[in-house]
């Protein structure tokens, strides 16, 4: 996700300065009691004067039901519709708020928080949320794949087994980064099935034999494992990694460079920037289930080919008006 691309900002909602904030909470993301959250936030509003409403996704409240009121209230009353959780949650609300034209704002509690991350907005839900009060709305980009939306990244192969198997650690071990390492770790050591794929990209065909396909579109992302068609996303495009097959050691390796931030300059490692890339599987036996795609973390399958782009019109998001550094973070 880049907040730089070049989008029409003629588009932008207009939104008032005392708009009232309606937070949709996931409680399965973050470390923090979701119970906590909401009284702090709520303490908040009211100490500054604005008017804000928490909801919490819980069994008898689910998260769709919870977004799709929210927006409701927001279209009726001038408001802001708040995503406060990981990038799933993140993804869920955009979902429903890009169509009404209408900014959302965001309050991370996500694991890693790229998207939030990217325009300025810290990790600390006390702080994104104080910022929140005086944000003002920015485009950012968005992509999608067969018409379903991804706003950091999306990926088929290796990597949504990976995101799997991590949420599966994470439901043991607890859900911080370590934890995520670790999974990450078991998961590529493993034996893995190659894939076989026939892809177009911006039109020009190519055929690839690869662990894994993964199109990203958040600068701090790609920057921070080592990409350098990073930048180009600031000029409409989306980026492209794929991994042609190796053994489990240097599997493990590229794990290593990728944290060291030096994954692009590896042999294995295939990068690319493009603006529409089609991805058709063969010699692969048809499912009727189709093909398993991870979109910021959650998994579905969809029917081939694929076709991954940008979405025409941006997403509006409550940025602060002097963001934090998060390069470091």
């Amino acid at each position: 996700m880049s907040s730089a691309a070049p989008l029409d900002d003629r588009s932008a909602s207009h939104v008032e300065a005392d708009a009232p904030l309606f937070v949709v909470l996931n409680a399965g993301s973050g470390q923090r009691r979701a119970g906590d959250v909401r009284e702090s936030l709520m303490t908040l509003f009211a100490q500054a004067g604005r008017r804000g409403e928490v909801e919490v996704a819980s069994r008898s409240r689910p998260l769709p039901s919870l977004i799709e009121q929210a927006v409701r209230q927001a279209q009726r009353n001038g408001g802001i519709v708040v995503a406060a959780g990981g990038d799933g949650t993140l993804n869920a609300v955009a979902r429903a708020v890009l169509p009404t034209g209408m900014p959302m704002g965001v309050l991370p509690t996500g694991t890693f928080n790229y998207f939030g991350r990217a325009l300025g907005i810290p990790a600390d839900v006390d702080e994104a949320a104080r910022l929140l009060l005086d944000a003002v709305p920015r485009p950012v980009q968005v992509g999608q794949v067969n018409g379903h939306m991804f706003l950091v990244n999306a990926s088929l192969g290796l990597h949504p087994q990976l995101l799997e198997e991590r949420e599966a650690f994470t439901r043991r071990f607890g859900r911080n980064r370590v934890v995520a390492l670790c999974a990450a770790l078991v998961t590529l050591l493993r034996r893995h099935r190659d894939m076989h794929v026939e892809i177009h990209c911006d039109g020009e065909p190519a055929l690839l034999r690869t662990t894994s396909l993964f199109v990203g579109n958040n600068r701090i992302q790609l920057e921070r494992i080592g990409i350098d068609e990073a930048a180009l996303l600031s000029l409409g495009r989306l980026v492209g990694i794929s991994l042609r097959p190796v053994g489990r050691l240097e599997m493990a390796g590229l794990l290593l460079r990728s944290v060291l931030g030096r994954l692009g300059d590896a042999a294995p490692v295939e990068t690319f920037a493009f603006r529409e890339l089609t991805v058709r599987p063969w010699l692969v036996k048809r499912r009727r289930r189709g093909v398993r795609v991870a979109l910021d973390g959650e998994t579905l399958r969809l029917e081939p080919p694929l076709r991954f782009e940008v979405v025409p019109r941006p997403l509006w998001v409550m940025a602060p008006r002097e963001p934090l550094s998060q390069e470091t973070s």
